[in-house]
């Protein structure tokens, strides 16, 4: 079964560089502290944020990146909720074996993505701006600043799960990571006839060639 993937467009790719320097951001699990953190939206973006810029720099082994940031996406970000989001209207039409295993495609894709684009950043200072409500969710805003003295702002999305606030999207320039993963998902399904399966087959297949 030859399986269709349309080429990501230009803002696609922006935003996948700009979202591994905001998946740099949170690289390291610093296990110290992590309970006071959690519970206020801002220590956690500046607690990973911080760490993680300075883990950037350090000499970690693609291996060992891969390892760190399948369990920072696990512990920090709403991993359920913002994989569902990302199916769009297609989020019904597969079975619970399916659905099972996007899950888990889910998280090593959106893992190897990352993990493809850190190895071109450096560390970079980076800091915490504010933050402001948006309905139920928490929005802390962040700065990073590159070699060159350009300055990349990201926004957080956050929400309160039982007293720990969890990572649900970040934004750079209004674009949406979710949102766009959305878009991607949705072209790869109605590309391959709108079958979910298809959808499965093309999240290994990027799988395969990103590792």
């Amino acid at each position: 079964m030859t399986i269709q993937i349309s080429a990501p467009s230009a803002l696609t790719l922006m935003f996948r560089v700009f979202m591994a320097l905001g998946m740099a951001l949170a690289l390291v699990l610093a296990v110290p502290g992590r309970g006071t953190a959690a519970q206020d939206p801002q220590a956690v973006v500046n607690y990973v944020g911080s760490h993680g810029m300075a883990a950037v720099g350090t000499n970690v082994s693609p291996a060992q990146r891969i390892v760190q940031l399948r369990e920072l996406f696990q512990d920090y970000f709403d991993v359920p909720s913002i994989a569902e989001f990302a199916l769009g209207r297609y989020r019904s039409s597969a079975n619970p074996q399916q659905q099972q295993e996007y899950l888990g495609l889910y998280r090593d894709y959106t893992v190897h993505a990352y993990d493809t684009q850190l190895g071109r950043y450096g560390a970079a200072p980076f800091r915490v701006t504010g933050s402001r409500s948006d309905g139920e969710q928490t929005v802390v805003t962040s700065e990073i600043t590159r070699s060159g003295g350009s300055r990349v702002e990201i926004d957080w999305y956050l929400v309160n799960r039982r007293g720990d606030y969890k990572i649900t999207d970040l934004s750079i320039g209004g674009i949406s990571m979710k949102v766009t993963q959305r878009e991607d998902f949705g072209r790869w399904i109605q590309n391959n006839g709108g079958r979910f399966d298809a959808l499965l087959a093309v999240l290994r297949q990027q799988i395969a060639q990103m590792r």
